[in-house]
């Protein structure tokens, strides 16, 4: 059974920084495709970045430049720094990991609880 755990999020003022973590159990790490979602209060589920099984990345264009999703197979975490922080960013980030289908990099087969990011002006 794969676990998540998010940890890392709490209220920060405009401009602030936060790092996120999310332990993974449960599964050879290496072997997962994971990604940040997140989701605004009243709004749908967003993706904010996605890394592949050999480390490729990709983020939403609205936040390159601000948020870098980057994980650490070793340690068998995934990470989000999110700098420059903005009240848009509020609501909850959620872990998720995927196995890799034949046609590519899957993300949503297991989640975490998410971590709550509250950004104030």
């Amino acid at each position: 059974q794969v676990r998540l755990v998010e940890s890392g999020g709490g209220s920060v003022q405009t401009g602030g920084s936060l790092r996120l973590s999310c332990a993974v159990s449960g599964y050879t790490f290496g072997g997962l495709c994971m990604a940040w979602f997140h989701q605004a209060p009243g709004k749908q589920r967003e993706a904010v970045a996605s890394i592949d099984t050999n480390g490729t990345t990709s983020h939403a264009d609205s936040l390159k430049g601000r948020f870098a999703i980057s994980r650490d197979n070793a340690k068998r975490n995934l990470y989000l720094q999110m700098n420059s922080l903005k009240p848009e960013d509020t609501g909850m980030y959620y872990c998720a990991a995927g196995i890799r289908r034949i046609n590519g990099c899957y993300y949503r087969d297991y989640w975490g609880q998410g971590t709550q990011v509250t950004v104030s002006s």
